[in-house]
């Protein structure tokens, strides 16, 4: 029967199965979580309790049905509750939603503008320290309310009230607002069953039973009709259209990256997914939102990272989660107007000291210090707590790209006398104008005649510092010293006035490093001009890593490898002069019979007298010998008889060796294959030598297997029955439990 019209297997739920088993439950679960923190967000912000309802209803349906991401959940969010706070004390409620309504329309413009990723561009460090500034503010207001006050307008207010606030506790209040803290703090510790229900939730059912057992009064929040009855319509805001404009774009800019920056989170949490967010589409979906919510009186509506997780996590797979969740919240708001009304108003500033204290995380402060930001964090956290958000994200941005001036135009001017006669000028850097004065002050160190070495490790060479160092070089080789360059970095001052400057990159100097010479038609001896290069350039270098092993050596490893030119023992391995005792031939092969001479008297020397720590035997990929061996070529020299060394290896191979199998299976052709093989023949080879085995036994000397894919650049791993891939994560087995499978360990197995 042909197979032609067989249907594929199903890799997914149908539409309705999937939503019913998965976007149904998850957006229950984020229903629980965000009813709570939209209503005391909008008690927050001075708002009324109905905005923060509608605006979880706008954002639930209208941005998760326009927007670009699949998974995020949208709504009124704690960023937003100083700035909203600011604007009705400023222009009114009315005037506000307004102001929203023009913030949805920047964000639209923004949108269709294609400029998402460039809100990304804001230093992380300014975007932690605003949030923690905001939750600082949103901590310093509610505390009031958990004693029984009134939030005030300022941080300066609240913290000036503070000790007034303390003497007139009230303590039903208190009690409530304690209660909720307590259960939010506690939640994370009870055992994984209790935690299904969210912890807000239990928190404010709790307090609002609490409240209707305590004999004193508690006050409630205030909602006088159902949802529908609270719809308003917004009004044109009287004074300064600049304030007003200034307003909308901070709402806009605010919202904007809190959206952008849990679309990442989102994002990065399904990083096998393959629906990621449209981050244009996004911002359009939130701007026509905020809108909505504008337009029909709601708070200012952004994508929320927390409730976004927690949509993740409660196992959503589509926008129905989101979007159903805002149904929810319109069905409560409508149908239970009385259960709303019985919510402590402490209940909230509970939650919301607690999601404020939230926003302040120790492990970006940590960063702050660890990366040398933490001036610029504090002082946006400073200017957003005592003054306003958009300035304090102004500062964080201003001291961000000081910072980042100061650290990217930086120099590094060192004089060192090397002897009595010659002394050494590193330069190091982003050399320009601004280096000139330290560069003269570290030059004027050189005493007149000297011999001098001026070492330019420099990525960007303007005209003003090339000319300094080209008037001091003249005027000290006038004087009768002497001046030899070393131009290690990317940028050449051979060059430096054929153009404007530009910055030199990396990759040109690696090439010049490891590119190999290029045959030409130019009469030019590479090896003459390769030294010459690296008299020039390197030599510099390698001189103090040299001195230090004139008198002798210490290997770490005997390196027995193929001839072959492809093959670069110390560039593969990332080593450097004194590390490796290499040994060459046709094949990497070790003669079993012990007849060569040069082999065996490398073996002696290496481990009797040099003590390496470790053996390795080194193939490659597209091996001559291993070729002609897998072909049974015959050459009629004595190269036949230096590859009957190998024979061994062919033999393993063609019974099916497990190191051959295993090359296979990654997509090896057979002769590679062969030449994996050869190499764990000659690791058993090595370890049946008595002066291996000996040291092996006595001095825990390591054989190892390696095998140099020319083609790919890479090398990999190869044991006595396998090969693996080698990275990070291997160096750290490595590091946990010895170097390489030992042969012996393998063929004791």
């Amino acid at each position: 029967m042909s197979t032609d019209t067989e249907q594929p297997p199903r890799t997914s739920l149908p539409g309705l199965a999937e939503l019913v088993r998965h976007d149904l439950p998850a957006s229950l679960v984020v229903f629980l979580v965000s009813l709570p923190l939209s209503i005391g967000i909008a008690v927050a912000a001075g708002a009324p309790v109905a905005a923060g309802l509608i605006a979880a209803v706008v954002g639930g349906v209208v941005a998760g049905l326009i927007g670009g991401s699949t998974l995020q959940v949208s709504g009124p969010t704690a960023s937003l509750t100083v700035v909203v706070a600011e604007s009705i004390n400023q222009f009114g409620w009315a005037a506000t939603c307004f102001i929203t309504v023009l913030a949805g329309l920047l964000q639209i413009v923004f949108g269709l503008s294609r400029i998402a990723r460039g809100a990304l561009a804001i230093a992380p460090v300014v975007v932690h320290a605003m949030l923690a500034g905001i939750g600082v503010v949103i901590a310093l207001q509610q505390v009031h309310v958990l004693l029984g006050g009134n939030s005030l307008s300022s941080s300066w207010d609240s913290l000036v009230g503070l000790p007034q606030e303390l003497r007139s506790v009230h303590g039903g209040d208190l009690a409530v607002g304690l209660l909720v803290i307590v259960i939010l703090v506690g939640w994370k510790r009870l055992p994984a069953q209790l935690r299904v229900v969210p912890a807000p939730l239990v928190a404010v059912v709790a307090a609002t039973g609490l409240a209707f057992l305590l004999p004193t009064r508690v006050e409630h929040i205030v909602l006088n009709s159902s949802l529908l009855d609270e719809l308003r319509l917004p009004q044109v805001p009287h004074g300064s259209w600049g304030a007003v404009a200034l307003m909308a774009v901070t709402i806009a800019l605010i919202a904007s990256v809190e959206t952008l920056l849990s679309a990442v989170a989102v994002d990065r949490i399904r990083q096998n997914s393959a629906r990621r967010t449209d981050l244009d589409r996004e911002l359009i979906g939130q701007g026509a939102a905020n809108m909505v919510s504008g337009m029909i009186g709601g708070l200012p509506v952004a994508a929320v990272i927390v409730r976004s997780i927690t949509n993740v996590k409660a196992g959503a797979r589509g926008k129905a989660s989101t979007m159903l969740c805002g149904l929810w919240i319109l069905l409560f708001s409508v149908a239970l107007v009385g259960v709303v009304r019985q919510i402590p108003k402490a209940a909230l500033a509970g939650l919301l000291i607690v999601v404020g204290i939230q926003l302040i995380k120790l492990a970006h402060i940590r960063r702050a210090q660890r990366t040398g930001d933490l001036v610029v964090y504090a002082a946006t956290i400073i200017v957003v707590v005592f003054w306003n958000l958009l300035l304090g994200m102004v500062v964080g941005l201003a001291l961000a790209f000081a910072l980042l001036l100061w650290r990217v135009v930086r120099i590094a001017v060192h004089t060192t006398q090397v002897d009595s006669t010659r002394w050494l000028v590193t330069v190091d850097g982003t050399f320009t104008f601004l280096a000139v004065p330290k560069l003269t002050a570290e030059l004027a160190k050189v005493p007149t005649g000297a011999d001098v070495t001026l070492e330019m490790s420099v990525d960007f060479l303007d005209h003003a510092a090339y000319d300094a160092v080209q008037e001091w070089v003249q005027e000290h080789r006038s004087e009768g010293g002497t001046v030899q360059f070393v131009e290690v970095g990317s940028v050449r001052m051979a060059g430096a006035t054929d153009g404007p400057p530009a910055r030199g990159h990396s990759r040109h100097t690696l090439n010049e490093v490891l590119g190999p010479w290029r045959r030409t038609g130019a009469e030019v001896d590479p090896i003459v001009a390769g030294v010459a290069a690296y008299n020039r350039s390197h030599a510099h270098v390698m001189r103090p890593h040299l001195g230090v092993l004139a008198d002798g050596q210490e290997p770490d490893s005997l390196f027995v490898t193929c001839a072959d030119s492809r093959v670069v023992p110390n560039v593969i391995t990332n080593s450097g002069p004194g590390d490796l005792f290499t040994v060459r031939n046709i094949g990497n092969l070790i003669p079993a019979d012990r007849r060569d001479a040069s082999m065996e008297a490398a073996l002696i020397y290496a481990l009797d007298k040099l003590d390496v720590r470790s053996v390795v035997v080194c193939g490659h990929s597209s091996c001559g010998a291993m070729e002609a061996l897998y072909s049974e070529a015959v050459t009629g020299s004595d190269l036949d008889g230096w590859l009957a060394n190998a024979r061994p290896s062919l033999v393993r191979y063609r019974l099916g060796h497990p190191v051959a199998v295993a090359a296979a299976a990654a997509g090896f052709g057979p002769v590679d294959q062969l030449g994996m093989v050869n190499v764990a023949v000659q690791l058993e080879t090595l370890y049946a030598h008595p002066v291996v085995r000996r040291g092996v036994i006595e001095r825990g000397v390591v054989l190892s297997g390696l095998f140099f894919d020319i083609a790919s650049a890479r090398v990999v791993e190869v044991t006595v029955d396998g090969i693996a891939e080698i990275g990070d994560r291997r160096v750290a087995d490595i590091h946990a439990g010895g170097l390489l499978q030992t042969v012996g360990a393998g063929r004791s197995a």
